[in-house]
Formats: structure tokens, sequence, C-alpha cells
């Protein structure tokens, strides 16, 4: 604990974000580039190095947050990079993307605003990559047994690079022509540079770990015969069967999925594409669905210049402050966030009909009207109550000309064959069954992530990624070193 008093004393000092005229008119990352070393030393002072520290709980990784906050505080970078690489394979992917659970659980979050443990994480992780501290490092000899892991997004890359650490030989299978998964082509740029991406791939093929792009298994290569080729395949797919929205008019054109809409943005930035085919351009565009997949829809709408852009959430605006009798502390507390797509929508006015920040809460589609050529033109709605129950008098029109459903995901998708050719059992909600051990019905064909858990964050695909390793390796080999941070039955906290 470098300052005792830091957590009284300094107060919190967050990332700040370029100005929204300015960073609308590009895809680069919304912070100021080089304006986070400045303050992080102080902030991580902020770490009051808790007997209990309940971050530690609150991060499914068991990141050491106290041991490198303190370590950052000293500015003994090296020391804080080995510290935060013990835990978790990608920080540079958290500090960037994870809704940080673990400040949720900062002890001084109890009565004061918690520490920027997200910002120092990736301060470290960045630091890491500047200095030449994130060096590659392979196996010192070679263990004979090969995994196949389906699925480059963040479970499965954190798989094989344990396994590949561990001395095996391991291919990763992806069915897209780039590697990453949802980082790849879900994530926009302005939340996450694809160079990082690259960058730790650049790693992972240097520790020896293959990659297979433009494969999907179960249609390019048999379910069947890839389990015969390997001693243990791993399935890392994630929860790509989107959810629907059942009403009148969905048939109409110009209603598209979130993945449907997104991957393409990203295919412009990657140099695919000149502009999207479903670029938001000129159209009122309506969102249906309030998680971050529709905070990144919006995003890019605004940065494609839309005519007007609102997003609906089912749900009511939540407080700006924990409800303890509901949501007591360490449990991840549901309150008004903002983000930056929120902050752009809010600034540039983007929803003339909506709250100031282009949110309408509380609010359930009732059906789709168009046009005499089938396409979509206006979103008819209604407010509801806490049960979702419809509200008399509370009907409305938008205008919408696009409209993109955000509504999450169910399980893994079965189009391609892979789960029905092994004859995987599934659970009822749609996901893949597996053990205490991550291992399904089919010996040797392990289950991790989204694909088996259902739709989580990624500091949770990373932290699956890491235990079904160490599962593998046992399952290879009779033991393991590698470290398991959940079992598959661990959920977040909760009342």
């Amino acid at each position: 604990m470098a300052d005792p008093k830091g957590f009284m004393t300094t107060p919190r000092e967050e990332w700040p974000r370029r100005p929204v005229e300015e960073r609308v008119r590009d895809w680069d990352e919304v912070y100021v580039p080089g304006a986070l070393l400045p303050i992080i030393s102080r902030q991580a002072d902020r770490c009051m190095d808790c007997g209990v520290p309940f971050c530690h709980d609150a991060c499914p990784l068991g990141n050491l947050i106290p041991e490198w906050n303190d370590l950052v505080s000293r500015e003994d970078w090296r020391a804080a990079a080995d510290r935060l690489h013990a835990t978790n394979n990608f920080p540079e992917f958290t500090g960037r993307l994870c809704p940080a659970p673990c400040e949720a659980g900062c002890v001084l979050a109890i009565n004061q605003p918690a520490v920027t443990i997200k910002n120092v994480e990736c301060a470290v992780a960045d630091r890491a990559w500047t200095e030449g501290f994130a060096s590659p490092r392979p196996p010192e000899r070679l263990s004979g047994r090969t995994v196949a892991v389906i699925g480059s997004g963040p479970t499965g890359l954190a798989a094989a690079q344990q396994l590949t650490r561990a001395g095996h030989t391991v291919a990763v299978y992806e069915k897209d022509d780039r590697l990453g998964g949802l980082m790849r082509y879900g994530i926009p740029a302005f939340k996450m540079e694809k160079h990082h991406l690259e960058r730790r791939l650049g790693q992972m093929r240097a520790e020896g770990t293959k990659f297979r792009t433009s494969v999907t298994v179960g249609r390019d290569i048999g379910a069947a015969e890839l389990r015969a080729r390997y001693d243990a395949v791993v399935i890392a797919t994630g929860a790509t069967a989107w959810r629907e929205l059942e009403v009148p008019g969905r048939e109409l054109g110009g209603i598209h999925q979130a993945m449907e809409y997104l991957p393409l943005s990203n295919r412009v930035g990657e140099g695919d594409l000149e502009r999207s085919p479903l670029s938001a351009a000129g159209r009122h565009v309506v969102i249906v669905g309030g998680g971050d997949t529709g905070a990144d829809c919006l995003g890019t709408a605004v940065r494609e210049r839309a005519a007007s852009v609102t997003q609906l959430d089912i749900y009511a605006q939540p407080g700006a402050e924990r409800d303890e009798d509901i949501e007591p502390w360490p449990t991840y507390p549901k309150i008004y966030r903002l983000s930056a797509a929120h902050e752009e929508a809010r600034d540039l006015e983007t929803a003339p009909d909506a709250h100031a920040d282009a949110r309408l809460f509380a609010a359930s589609t009732l059906r789709f009207s168009g046009d005499g050529n089938g396409r979509v033109r206006s979103l008819h709605l209604t407010e509801v109550d806490a049960a979702r129950r419809p509200l008399q008098g509370t009907g409305r029109t938008l205008p919408a000309d696009m409209v993109l459903l955000a509504l999450g995901f169910s399980g893994p998708d079965r189009e391609d064959g892979l789960i029905d050719q092994l004859t995987l059992t599934m659970e009822p909600r749609g996901t893949i069954a597996r053990d205490a051990q991550f291992a399904t019905n089919v010996p040797g064909v392990f289950a991790a992530g989204d694909a088996a858990r259902g739709q989580s964050l990624i500091v949770w695909a990373i932290a699956e990624g890491r235990a079904v390793a160490a599962a593998v390796d046992r399952y290879l080999t009779g033991s393991s070193r590698l470290p398991t941070p959940i079992s598959p039955y661990d959920r977040p906290m909760t009342v």
C-alpha cells in the first residue's frame, strides 16, 4: 500500500474521452491518446490493499488487483505486468471491453467512488507491450498431444494459449476469414482498435499456436473427422444464435439483426468494403435492445451519419445510485451508465423524440409498418410497467426506415452441423451440456465460453478459456499445473 491515505486525499479520475465532435468523425478509440499514464499512478494509490479484497471475488479471473495497484503506484511496470498476466491472458481486451465488476466489488465503493481498476489494468497492459514485457512464451518441450480449439473468440484464444504454453500442439479453427470472433467483427473499432488483437495473435503464433481460418467445422470439415485427428477438442464457438422479435411486420425489409449490421461496418474498417451495404447513412434508425450490443449499434450508426438514432430499452430507467436493498455491495448493480455512444447521441441530439441520451426506457415494440414496396417505415411502441405489461394510452410511433434488433443470444448456432454431428447433449436453454470438468457427453470433447455458459462478459469468457485448458491438460496428462479460476457452475455474485 504505497499511500495509506490515497483513498482519502485523491479523487477518482477516469481516462478522459476525446471531444464528441472529433471522435464521431473517425473510428479510432474514444479515449484521449496518452492521457491515461499521467494520472494512473495516483489512481492506483487509492487502492486500500484490503485484508479481504472483494474485487478478487467480483472478478472471475481472480485478478491480483491490490498487488498490481501497489506496483503501479511505485511505477514498477514490469512487476505489475507480471502480476497482471499471471491471471489474465488478454488484459488489453478486458481493460477496454469489460464492464468492470471488480470496481462494483471494490471495498472503497461502499461509500466512495471505486478505484479505477479497469483503467489501471489497461495502462499496465499497454505499458507491457511498449516496454517489451509481453514477449512470447513458447513451451520448453512438447508433450506430443494435439488439441483442436473451435472458435477464436476470447475463450478459444485463452484456452489455446494456455494449452500451447503447457506444451501441447494446438490448432484453432475459425469460420471467418480473420481471427478474433466478436472482437473482430462484433466490437466496433472505437471501443477497441484491431491492432490490439493482431498484436496478441502475433504473440500466440510465435509461441507455436496454429490457426486455420475460413474453416467451418461441421461443413468444411466433418466434426467426427476433426475429433479423430486430435487427442482433444475444445468447442468455444460462442453464443451466436440471436433472439428474434416476433411482432407483426417483422418480415419487412430494412429490419436486421445487430450481428448482421455490425460485422459489415467492421469489414469497412478492415478494407474489405468501401461502404457497408447496410449503412445507416441518412436513415432514421431504431435499435431494439438496451444492452451493450445496442450501444455498439448506436455508436456505429452515429458515425455512419444516420438521420436519427433511437434506442429502445424494455427496462425502466435505473437510478444513478446503487439500491442497497435490491443490489447490495459487492454485487454488480444496475445503475444508469452513460457509455461513450450514449454520450455522443446526447450531445448530437440524435433522437429528438427520446430521452437525453437517445434511449427510450420501459418501451416495448408492438409492430412495424411499411410502405408499398415492403420496406419498414415506422415502429409502433408502448410504455410498459415493471412486469412488461403495456400501459394504456402510452402508444406512440417512431419513424424507422432501418431497425436493428439487439436482443441478445440464446446459445450456439446449430446450422453448421457441429453439435448434431457430434451428438452433443444440450441444456434446455440451448447451451451445450458439460460436467464439472468442462467435458461434454462425447469423450475428449470439451465445451467452454458462451456456447456452454450462455451469453456473458469477456472476463468470464477468458476465465472459461483458462479453466477448460486446465481440464484438457488433466485429461491428456493425468494432472495439470494450469490455473482453474472458475468451475462450470460458478456465476456472478448476486443476492
